[in-house]
C-alpha cells in the first residue's frame, strides 16, 4: 500500500481489524478488502515507522486494552508488540502532549460540525492537532468518522479512510442518508 502516509496516527479499530485475517472464513465478504487494507497498513507502520502518539499513553492504553501485548496471534496484535517495545524510541515530536479537559482535550479543534464528537476517540484528533505536521488518522470501520471527515478537514485534521466504500455505505446505513 504506496499511498500510506509517512507519519499518522493509527485508530484501535485498524490493527482489530487487521486481526481479523486469522480467521477468513469467518470475514463477512464486504469487509474483506477492508481486512486487506488493515493489515498492509500495520505492517506497513511496523516496517516503516512513522506513527504518532500522545506522550501521557492514552492511546496506547487503548491499544493495550484492545489487542494483546505478546504480539501474537494477529497482525494487529503484532502491532501492539511493536509499539510496546518501539514507543520510547519514536522521535519527541511524535510523542505529542494533550491536556484533559473534562471528556474533551484543550487540544480539540472547536468546530460547531465537532460538537457531538465521540469523547473515546478525541485523543486522536487532539493529537493530530496537535503535532506540528498534523499528520492523517488512519480509520478503518467507524462510521461516524466519515461524518465528521468535513469539519475535521476544515480544522486541518485529516482522515485517511482505509477502507472507503466500505465505511461510507456505513453511515448512509446508520445514518439513513
Amino acid at each position: 500500500m504506496n499511498n500510506l502516509p509517512k507519519k499518522c496516527l493509527v485508530d484501535t479499530n485498524v490493527p482489530k481489524t487487521a486481526n481479523l485475517a486469522l480467521t477468513p472464513d469467518t470475514i463477512p465478504q464486504e469487509l474483506t478488502d477492508c481486512v486487506l487494507a488493515c493489515v498492509e497498513a500495520v505492517e506497513h507502520i511496523v516496517k516503516k515507522g512513522g506513527l504518532v502518539i500522545d506522550a501521557g499513553h492514552e492511546i496506547f492504553d487503548e491499544y493495550r486494552h484492545k489487542l494483546s501485548m505478546k504480539g501474537q496471534p494477529g497482525v494487529g496484535d503484532r502491532f501492539m508488540k511493536w509499539v510496546n517495545d518501539n514507543r520510547w524510541k519514536f522521535p519527541e515530536a511524535d510523542r505529542v502532549q494533550i491536556t484533559k479537559n473534562g471528556e474533551s482535550y484543550d487540544q480539540f479543534p472547536d468546530h460547531e460540525g465537532l460538537n457531538d464528537f465521540d469523547p473515546s476517540d478525541r485523543k486522536f484528533v487532539a493529537v493530530a492537532n496537535a503535532h506540528p505536521a498534523k499528520p492523517p488518522i488512519l480509520q478503518a470501520t467507524d462510521s461516524k468518522w466519515w461524518g465528521w471527515k468535513d469539519a475535521l478537514g476544515e480544522v486541518g485534521v485529516s482522515v485517511h479512510f482505509l477502507c472507503p466504500d466500505y465505511i461510507e455505505r456505513k453511515y448512509v446505513e446508520k445514518m439513513g442518508r
